[in-house]
């Protein structure tokens, strides 16, 4: 059967893969969200009887999605993003459903527009969702599954197939529907309702590396490099200041900020050597995320408005896409 390994949100998948690591989600999550956690994929019996100890099959990363949130932004999934993309998917099922029309077909529904969208996702908290297994294929398990959604007209969400709904519970059905999304945006989406925010985000590798189909080195959190911002400042002491203040105000979010070492002493430092950088890394067509940093004073206007008139590379954001 293989062992699978899931992105959850208060027990519900967001995204899932089977005998392999899939999507890596290190960037959501920092060292200090690692720990053991109770796994339905563990026989724990077994470790009784053998008088094993089942944390290293336990370990997982886990964040409140509250606290997910602010790193989901910082890779680029805020509302609006996310609203981009609703409207995105309901374009295209639009235009799939007009090119196979014909003088048979039904009426186009009148598509739910992302605030509706929104408006739905919140409106069932999560913790509030039955997670009960029900089995069975026939119309009476269909409708348990469903729950409180049973009979609900769901043909105004875009690329919604009744027949193509894979689920057991009623939480499990309801993120079959909304899971039209990227994953991430569907945790970005959850997270605007309040009932929502301490739910825990967890992916939990330890059933797949102790079942040999991952090794623990796969499972690193932090952002990776092309996703983190480098801050250049005028002077060194801009640097100590800032790498405190986000130590010590934005923890969950310090390590998606890189300065230039400076340990030594500062490459570029003042305001015309800073510039001089800038226009240099904006004529070798430099990729990467880079914030300057000037002090406020006539000087750092100057500079700020002549930077400004630099063309600078167009930055494509890479996104897997869900299988």
């Amino acid at each position: 059967m293989g062992t699978e390994i899931t992105l959850d949100v208060a027990g519900m998948s967001v995204t899932y893969s089977k005998n392999r690591r899939g999507i890596d989600h290190g960037s959501i999550f920092q060292e200090g969200d690692r720990q053991a956690i109770k796994s339905a994929q563990l026989d724990y019996e077994w470790y009784e009887e053998e008088g094993d100890d089942p944390t290293p099959s336990e370990m997982a990363f886990t964040r409140a999605l509250k606290d997910v949130v602010p790193r989901l932004e910082l890779l680029g999934f805020n509302l609006e993003r996310v609203r981009r993309e609703y409207d995105a998917v309901a374009q295209n099922w639009l235009e799939e459903r007009r090119s196979l029309e014909d003088d048979d077909s039904e009426p186009i529904p009148d598509l739910m527009s992302f605030a509706e969208f929104l408006s739905f996702a919140t409106t069932h908290p999560l913790g509030g969702l039955d997670d009960t297994f029900v089995s069975g294929s026939d119309d009476a398990s269909d409708e348990k599954i469903q729950g409180r959604f049973a009979g609900t007209q769901f043909v105004r969400i875009p690329n919604f197939r009744s027949y193509d709904i894979q689920a057991y519970s009623e939480r499990s059905f309801f993120g079959a529907v909304v899971g039209i999304l990227d994953p991430y945006s569907v945790l970005r989406l959850l997270a605007e309702a309040k009932a929502n925010e301490g739910a825990p985000v967890v992916w939990q590798y330890g059933p797949l590396v102790q079942a040999g189909w991952a090794i623990e080195r796969e499972f690193v959190p932090r952002a990776r490099r092309s996703e983190t911002f480098l801050i250049a400042t005028e002077g060194s002491s801009d640097v100590h200041i800032l790498k405190h203040a986000l130590a010590l105000l934005r923890p969950g979010i310090a390590d998606f900020f890189r300065f230039i070492d400076v340990s030594e002493s500062h490459p570029f430092s003042g305001t015309g050597n800073l510039v001089k950088f800038a226009e240099g890394l904006a004529k070798i067509d430099v990729q990467n995320q880079i914030v300057f940093v000037f002090d406020n004073d006539a000087e750092g206007l100057e500079a700020h408005q002549r930077l400004s008139t630099l063309i600078l590379p167009e930055l494509l954001p890479v996104r897997w896409t869900p299988s």
